[in-house]
């Protein structure tokens, strides 16, 4: 099922510099895909913050190094009101497809291009036919 081509092994963890941290509002699954293309990931559910807020949960990825895989897109506006520079947000926009199979190929396919700003700090937005990068820390407004 978590077949990964050689294109996406291509892009080790190490390249990332960090590992993930699955938001609940995805399955755990995906946090499995990532683990099985060799990415270090874990899901909220594994910390036991389910039902956490969304603060607690940017701080948990801050304190671990972790970026955060998410489908909420209010991490944005809390990290402008924060004007912080980490953790980053990988963004999967609903449209692409509900299954975490689906999700982790968008992200697979996608790291490569999106792994600099990640260690750099950002929220990258996944769709499907774009990505939107916006570099932290952000502005307020």
């Amino acid at each position: 099922m978590w077949a990964a081509s050689p294109a996406r092994e291509g892009v080790a963890a190490e390249a990332l510099g960090a590992g993930f941290l699955v938001d609940s509002n995805l399955s755990p699954q995906v946090a499995v895909g990532l683990n099985h293309a060799g990415h270090d990931a874990v899901h909220l559910r594994e910390y036991g913050l389910q039902g956490s807020t969304d603060t607690d949960v940017l701080a948990r990825a801050s304190a671990k190094a972790r970026v955060l895989v998410s489908a909420h897109t209010d991490f944005g506006v809390l990290l402008a009101r924060q004007r912080t520079t980490a953790p980053s947000v990988l963004l999967i926009r609903r449209r692409l497809g509900r299954r975490a199979a689906e999700q982790v190929t968008v992200i697979l396919d996608n790291l490569e291009a999106v792994a600099a700003d990640l260690t750099a700090g950002a929220v990258v937005g996944l769709a499907e036919d774009r990505i939107r990068i916006r570099r932290l820390p952000l502005l307020p407004g």
